[in-house]
């Protein structure tokens, strides 16, 4: 089934969100970077927020361009208990870790994780230069000394999401988009998918929402939250841009099922209001939460949304505290805290190996 020598034929899987985490990756924005536009001030506040939210439920590691660099993050930083902070001078072009950031996949038989390095094109070549962000998946195997495999398809994390036993979830709009790897077919990408992540069972949505620059990231719209439960955004106002495309992914969902199928359990997620700057329409989603080992990190936006949001997650996720953080200023980035994180999995004890 799966092809001799990669990844999912020696073993190794990609692990669901919620499993055990060691770490959460971040790569730190640079004022000179474009992801924040004349607005990095009123962003670094957010991301202070974040690392400290992740305190006492796991690892931070912070990939910065050198020393200078960590001192200035470490400046950030200052009035926080640091003590779960590590740094790493691993330089970036931009933010978004999950993008380009390592896919870590583990198995049960060894003692280490490994590493899958998609190749990385910023979103279809839409944001130049990228090569430092290409090359980060490989940078940081060097300094964990872990394996890493190369499967030559352009893929960002953002664009799939997985429940750990063999489903995936991804959209047509973004993966079989001609910009990221023409000449390719779906079927080369499934197996490309299947080889990596070990999954079997490949669910595919269409398109995506209104001002996502990333040709529809599933992390926008749906959203596994258990092995046989996804979240899926839906729009309540059917003036939308987004109520029908998202209404075509919620009747997709409700025809799907599991590796073993069982019938997806599908529970929906309001959308927030329009959340326009500078007369572009933002990518404001709920469904961009982190699941992290203790807390979901989940954006808001000042709507009356974002209480039914929280307690939709709050019902989903009980023996996890979910902290809503202010992303009114941080979407302007065309992103939130699932597109600026990349989990590290604990590695499973494995026993009887000498």
């Amino acid at each position: 089934m799966f092809s001799e020598n990669l990844p999912a034929a020696q073993g190794y899987r990609l692990p669901a969100e919620w499993e055990p985490h060691e770490a959460t990756w971040l790569s730190w924005p640079r004022r000179e970077g474009i992801s924040f536009p004349d607005a990095y001030d009123e962003v670094m506040p957010v991301f202070v927020q974040m690392v400290d939210a992740l305190r006492g439920s796991e690892k931070v590691r912070i990939n910065v361009k050198d020393e200078e660099h960590e001192r200035d993050v470490r400046l950030l930083l200052k009035n926080i208990d640091t003590s779960h902070v590590g740094y790493f001078h691993i330089p970036t072009n931009e933010p978004w870790c999950r993008d380009h950031g390592p896919i870590f996949v583990k198995r049960a038989t060894d003692p280490r994780l490994a590493i899958v390095d998609w190749n990385y094109n910023a979103w279809g070549g839409k944001y130049p230069p990228f090569d430092l962000d290409e090359v980060v998946p490989t940078r940081i195997a060097e300094q964990l000394g872990l394996p890493v495999f190369y499967p030559g398809l352009v893929m960002e994390g953002g664009s799939f999401d997985a429940n750990g036993s063999g489903s995936l979830l991804t959209t047509a709009s973004c993966l079989l988009n001609p910009n990221r790897n023409p000449g390719k077919s779906k079927i080369e990408i499934e197996k490309s998918l299947r080889d990596h992540l070990r999954v079997s069972n490949i669910l595919w949505l269409g398109d995506g929402i209104e001002g996502d620059d990333t040709d529809g990231h599933i992390d926008d719209i749906t959203r596994f939250v258990s092995r046989t439960t996804v979240l899926t955004a839906i729009e309540e106002d059917s003036r939308d841009r987004n109520f029908e495309s998202l209404r075509a992914n919620l009747a997709l969902l409700r025809g799907m099922k599991t590796e073993d199928g069982t019938p997806l359990e599908v529970r929906t997620l309001p959308m927030p209001p329009r959340v326009e700057k500078e007369g572009r329409r933002l990518p404001a989603s709920y469904a961009n939460f982190y699941i992290a080992n203790k807390v979901i990190l989940l954006p808001v936006f000042c709507s009356a949304n974002d209480e039914r949001a929280y307690e939709v997650l709050q019902n989903c996720f009980p023996d996890r505290r979910i902290v809503p953080m202010d992303c009114t200023e941080l979407v302007w980035g065309l992103g939130a805290f699932h597109c600026l994180t990349q989990q590290q999995p604990v590695i499973e004890q494995v026993t009887g190996v000498s």
